[in-house]
């Protein structure tokens, strides 16, 4: 093949000028065919209205839903193409769940089985004692998990309950893991205590749309959520934020929920995306399961909005087939919890997630 960039010496009549017409008509197919492949996706022009980051944080509504009614096919091509220019495909993230504290939250959301609203049979626990947590930090870190996740039952800690969570986070921090808890609501001072303290991640999810919100939860407002998020950011904690479908929520809900996530300042570091567990004796126990592929979708989605930001695939797992769990991790999922038990509810098991993990080519980052 002739080099386009290097003259035509061959040549005594076109000379370095015909080779530079040569290479410019070169280049401008090159420059076409290019093109031609770009707007082959829905999010091509999309791309170009970005922030200095690179990422973009200016999503429509409109622009969201025309995702989740591409092809599925191409929904999963577009999305595992945006996930590797990110990460390596064949690594997921593995992080432990325990509830430090469980049941009678004041909250009143109408999938937990910890609020103290609802007769579920759950069994009160109080405050973990540090050396416990440790310790199944400790055991965690053996079975694989990299980040351990401490959640406690409270609208916000208070008193001396916070204080024993701050050595809860201390000494998981010393064991060289990533610390991430979830506490509720937080003020900038507590937030900052906490990064002192080692804390590396805090989860609070905004759970579903802006509108869909109040059909789920009535104790505390849309904009709490916003506003800890930010207290949260503003001291330089990393933010997992994300959502749950099976709400009863629709499509343009779930697009909603996806698009504050997608439009923050800063995409959340780790979004978490849980199908609803429905649990007996809460209001939502008969709630109808989403399709299987509507929940893929929204990994999916997550996954070509947030291109950086790990995606995990989180509550709900115990009840998917491998089938399902696999297409998930195809659509750009990179981050599962692992254990028999995710706060109070049922979990995949860990010698399950290991066989999973074989039989696909997955490793634990």
């Amino acid at each position: 093949m002739p080099d386009l960039l290097t003259p035509n010496r061959q040549s005594c009549k076109g000379g370095v000028r015909g080779s530079t017409l040569r290479t410019r008509k070169a280049a401008k197919n090159h420059a076409s065919n290019r093109v031609t492949k770009e707007i082959g996706t829905v999010n091509a022009t999309a791309q170009i209205k970005a922030q200095d980051d690179g990422l973009r944080h200016d999503w429509t509504v409109d622009e969201v839903e025309a995702l989740f009614a591409m092809p599925f096919m191409d929904l999963m091509f577009q999305a595992q193409q945006v996930h590797r220019a990110s990460f390596d495909a064949n690594k997921i993230q593995v992080s432990r769940l325990i509830s430090i504290k469980t049941g009678s939250c004041p909250e009143d959301c109408t999938y937990c089985p910890q609020s103290a609203h609802y007769a579920t049979g759950l069994e009160k626990e109080k405050l973990m004692a540090v050396e416990e947590v440790v310790e199944a930090a400790r055991q965690a870190k053996e079975e694989g998990a990299s980040r351990f996740c401490m959640g406690a039952a409270w609208r916000g800690p208070k008193g001396e309950d916070f204080e024993v969570a701050v050595a809860m986070i201390e000494g998981v921090k010393a064991l060289g893991m990533q610390t991430c808890a979830t506490f509720g609501l937080l003020d900038k001072w507590q937030a900052q205590r906490l990064k002192d303290a080692g804390l590396d991640y805090y989860n609070h999810n905004i759970d579903t749309s802006p509108e869909h919100y109040k059909e789920v939860i009535t104790t505390r407002t849309f904009q709490d959520r916003l506003d800890t998020l930010d207290t949260v950011r503003e001291v330089g904690l990393h933010v997992c934020s994300g959502g749950i479908v099976g709400l009863g929520e629709n499509n343009t809900d779930r697009a909603k929920m996806l698009l504050t996530l997608a439009n923050m300042e800063r995409h959340p570091d780790s979004v978490p995306i849980n199908l609803l567990i429905a649990i007996p004796g809460t209001p939502l126990e008969h709630a109808e399961k989403p399709d299987p592929f509507d929940f893929i979708r929204t990994i999916a989605a997550a996954r070509v909005m947030m291109p950086k930001s790990f995606v995990r695939l989180s509550a709900g797992r115990e009840g998917m087939n491998e089938e399902m769990q696999a297409l998930c991790f195809l659509a750009g999922a990179n981050s599962i919890f692992c254990g028999h038990k995710l706060l109070t509810a049922k979990n995949a098991a860990p010698g399950t997630d290991k066989s999973l993990f074989g039989r696909l080519g997955l490793s634990p980052l």
